[in-house]
């Protein structure tokens, strides 16, 4: 959509560990300026807690594509939890690895709404808990438990890097998994000795009516309507590569998000997906969403932000507005990049040979024409953009 403790909420589920509303969101209320993201336009991938995310980026002027990728089965539709709780329960098993705080929770939950929550408890303080992060280290500290070592850095393959350090040969290892299987980390565990049985307290599934949505993402991506893309689970990035394949778009995709488009992920396990499509995502150096909407806004502050002076006064384009004392407009996609590149040239005349190569289709001298009348009428004054007769056009500083 465009534009809109046992007791606390849950943290969101997924690669990274996101604090919910009451820690992770209430630093970003301090970010000056309230209308910092005024005239750029986010793309929001996440289902749960998605509306704390999407208020948090309006409330600073952005308009907000809403496309959630997946959501999460509700725990009575995942028959297989309860089967492989029973599995570990018969294994004893040496170590335990729990990833997330949610995971844990909705375990124990899972586990008591089916009458082994005890045996649960009862296995768990027998084995020598690892965690992957703080808010991991909270839950199992809540449910009267205590664990053995902790990830310095909330990866997964940190925790394994510790265990195998210490030596797995023979010792078998539950792993609380996240809704994403990582291959790699079980295949290093096995590879050294172990038993590995694993248990998903979460499992993620497409939310109703989600190709369209993410369709109307991948296209709004490619056709550089979006400035940023915000991503806060890798299973996310995995659904939304998936579906750009499936309408054979996956290439321009890519493309925008390499060369235009900004995709920002909340952790390093989010950003792995993009990272092997050969994207370079932002990712804020703690990974909780408040840190994640913090980078955002500094992000586009400090790189997509152009000031000019100009003989019409002081000139400022942020995403697909154009600023001119203090009257702002905002630009459809081809008229904006040829304003911009007007822009970028400070002045010096721009052939006209040169602004057709904005045009994305029909160039030619007649589309050129229409282009730049439909540039001037849209403005906040039609004079920023001056002729120079049988030279082309000109920024009017």
């Amino acid at each position: 959509m465009m534009g809109t403790a046992a007791a606390a909420p849950a943290p969101a589920p997924g690669q990274d560990v996101i604090q919910p509303p009451d820690q992770g969101l209430r630093n970003v209320a301090e970010l000056p300026n309230a209308h910092a993201l005024a005239g750029f336009r986010v793309g929001v991938t996440s289902d749960r807690r998605a509306e704390d995310l999407i208020s948090a980026l309006e409330r600073r002027g952005a308009q907000v594509l809403h496309a959630p990728a997946l959501r999460i089965a509700p725990v009575e539709e995942d028959h297989l939890l309860m089967q492989d709780t029973a599995a570990i329960l018969n294994a004893r098993p040496d170590i335990t690895l729990i990833t997330t705080a949610y995971g844990m929770r909705r375990w124990c939950e899972a586990a008591d709404a089916h009458g082994l929550g005890e045996d649960l408890m009862d296995i768990l303080a027998t084995s020598r808990i690892f965690v992957r992060g703080p808010k991991a280290r909270g839950a199992v500290r809540a449910a009267g438990l205590d664990d053995a070592g902790i990830s310095h850095d909330e990866r997964t393959a940190t925790v394994v890097d510790m265990l195998l350090e210490e030596g797995v040969e023979g010792l078998t290892v539950a792993i609380q998994l996240h809704g994403y299987t990582d291959a790699e980390q079980l295949a290093r565990l096995r590879d050294a000795g172990a038993t590995v049985l694993t248990v998903t307290p979460y499992r993620w599934i497409k939310p109703e009516g989600a190709e369209g949505k993410v369709g109307r993402l991948i296209e709004a991506v490619i056709a550089r309507q979006l400035d940023v893309v915000t991503f806060t689970s890798a299973p996310a990035v995995d659904a939304l590569w998936s579906t750009a394949h499936e309408l054979s778009l996956f290439d321009a995709l890519v493309a925008a998000f390499k060369h235009d488009v900004v995709a920002a992920a909340v952790g390093p396990v989010t950003a792995k997906p993009l990272e092997d499509a050969g994207v370079r995502p932002i990712m804020p150096e703690r990974y909780r969403m408040g840190a994640l909407i913090r980078l955002v806004v500094e992000h586009l502050s400090r790189n997509q932000i152009q000031r000019f002076n100009t003989a019409l006064g002081e000139l400022e384009i942020r995403g697909r507005s154009v600023i001119l004392d203090g009257e702002r407009v905002d630009l459809s996609p081809t008229p904006l990049t040829i304003f911009r590149a007007l822009a970028a040239a400070g002045g010096a005349v721009l052939p006209r040979e040169a602004l057709q190569e904005c045009l994305p289709e029909a160039p030619g001298e007649h589309a050129l024409d229409m282009a730049i009348s439909r540039l001037r009428q849209a403005l906040p004054d039609p004079s920023l953009v001056a002729t120079v007769i049988k030279r082309g056009y000109r920024l009017n500083v």
